[in-house]
């Protein structure tokens, strides 16, 4: 007789809820970005209204996001060691550099964007006039700003295509070694950056018009997200790929799973009925939803996915920790946000930013006081 004894050693999970924040706010801050385009690098005045929000969105969360990376690493230290000794094999490896060129164009692309307002106030006899003269550096002009956002937005889609292949590469875990992984998690980050404008929208009144108008943008990628979850259970179910089917094989059995799902389903329909049925008067509750569902489709699949043991039988508790590597940290995370968004909507002309010119002039008349 043979008795095969599976032992279990005892571990620290992989990924914190820190990893959960970064990869919300940079999923957000990357397709925010992308939202900005059509009028800061196609020129359409039309789309001010929300491009502006999506700048601010873009902004704010892009910088805290890294913040909540290094926080999960520990110490900035081993941040540093991904460029001293990279591994060309290493997705976070190339990570690092992608994470870094992405913040800082995105931080010129938003200076270029407002260089015209910072001009005109720089013009004025107050107190902080000569910090805006400074970050106009004597001109209005903002015609490169396309070529800034243009460069922007390759690295954002490097920072998408990282941040969902360095979780889809783990073979050891079938919940997120599915091909369908990395675009789900694009498009719920598109979902969340217009909850967030939308939000935005509220509070800054920029009237039902702009809100009908994100509110019909967020009804589309919620119909995205819909679609690609209904792909992955067809893909799991039919058998066609091995990987997804493993995936849904591994937590099918729960209870607490097939309510996540419902949840899931819910996060999606709610939303969706909403938008359509009242979409210049519920900015507030779509935006807040459509936040919800971002940051809980990351928390399912990180910490979720670390639930389900790699060998054996059950579930392990993935209850958030009180901690700051835990509650206080996510608190912390989004604290730290709000200051940001508090700083930038202060000390940013980002009601006045305007369509890209020709490089040489900006004679677009200003279109709100300043709110210093």
């Amino acid at each position: 007789m043979q008795i095969h004894e599976l032992v279990g050693a005892v571990h620290e999970a992989a990924w914190l809820p820190w990893a959960v924040q970064y990869f919300f706010l940079i999923g957000m801050s990357t397709t925010a970005l992308f939202l900005s385009f059509p009028a800061f690098v196609l020129g359409r005045a039309s789309s001010l209204p929300h491009a502006r929000l999506a700048l601010i969105t873009a902004v704010t969360t892009g910088i805290s996001g890294p913040v909540a990376l290094l926080a999960d690493l520990h110490q900035p230290g081993r941040f540093w060691e991904f460029f001293v000794y990279t591994h060309a094999t290493s997705w976070m490896a190339w990570g690092s550099w992608i994470v870094m060129s992405y913040v800082t164009l995105l931080l010129l692309y938003a200076w270029a964007v407002n260089r015209p307002a910072f001009y005109r106030w720089g013009q004025d006899d107050w107190r902080f006039a000569w910090i805006f003269r400074f970050l106009a550096f004597g001109s209005p002009a903002n015609g490169f700003a396309r070529i800034i956002g243009i460069g922007a937005g390759v690295a954002a889609l490097g920072i998408l295509t990282y941040t969902g292949m360095e979780v889809a590469v783990v073979y050891s875990r079938p919940l997120w070694h599915t091909p369908l992984l990395p675009l789900q998690f694009a498009a719920t980050g598109a979902v969340g950056a217009l909850g967030v404008m939308l939000v935005l929208g509220r509070l800054f009144a920029t009237g039902r018009v702009v809100e009908a108008r994100m509110n019909r943008m967020l009804a589309l990628a919620l119909v995205i997200v819909g679609i690609i979850g209904a792909l992955w259970f067809a893909v799991a179910l039919s058998g066609i790929s091995e990987s997804h089917t493993e995936a849904l094989a591994s937590v099918a059995g729960f209870t607490v799973w097939q309510r996540i799902a419902l949840w899931a389903a819910a996060a999606i329909i709610i939303p969706l009925v909403i938008a359509v049925v009242a979409p210049s008067r519920s900015g507030w509750i779509t935006g807040l939803i459509a936040i919800h569902a971002a940051w809980m489709f990351r928390w399912t699949v990180f910490m979720g996915g670390q639930a389900v043991p790699k060998v054996g039988s059950g579930l392990y508790d993935a209850l958030m920790p009180t901690g700051l590597e835990g509650l206080m940290g996510v608190i912390g995370t989004f604290g730290l946000w709000i200051f940001l968004l508090i700083l930038y909507t202060t000390f940013v002309p980002w009601a006045e930013a305007e369509v890209p010119d020709d490089g040489s002039t900006s004679s677009a008349a200003p279109q709100s006081a300043r709110t210093v």
